[in-house]
């Protein structure tokens, strides 16, 4: 999986637009293997792009869970530990 696609599903507030959008651009450039399409293939990625989004959407809006909606900041806090652990970053003391 393409690591810059991030989890959607579960959080308080709901993804945005704009959020799902970017994930199904992401996901549309790893399956492409083109970060920008050439103008012979702008279209049929312009496309892709909008049906992954409608696709991702419609799982959203149906998806169900009992687990409680997640925090952003929480998750992102929770990555950066992680990264910094893999990566071997110290977090800035503060």
């Amino acid at each position: 999986m393409c690591r810059n696609i991030r989890v959607l599903h579960n959080f308080a507030p709901p993804a945005t637009d704009d959020e799902i959008e970017a994930a199904a651009i992401q996901y549309v450039r790893k399956v492409s293997g083109a970060t920008r399409p050439s103008a012979a293939n702008e279209e049929a990625f312009d496309e892709a792009v909008r049906a992954v989004t409608a696709a991702t959407r419609t799982l959203l809006e149906r998806l169900v869970t009992k687990a409680p909606p997640r925090d952003r900041e929480v998750e992102a806090a929770k990555a950066k530990a992680r990264a910094a652990e893999r990566y071997g970053v110290r977090p800035a003391s503060g």
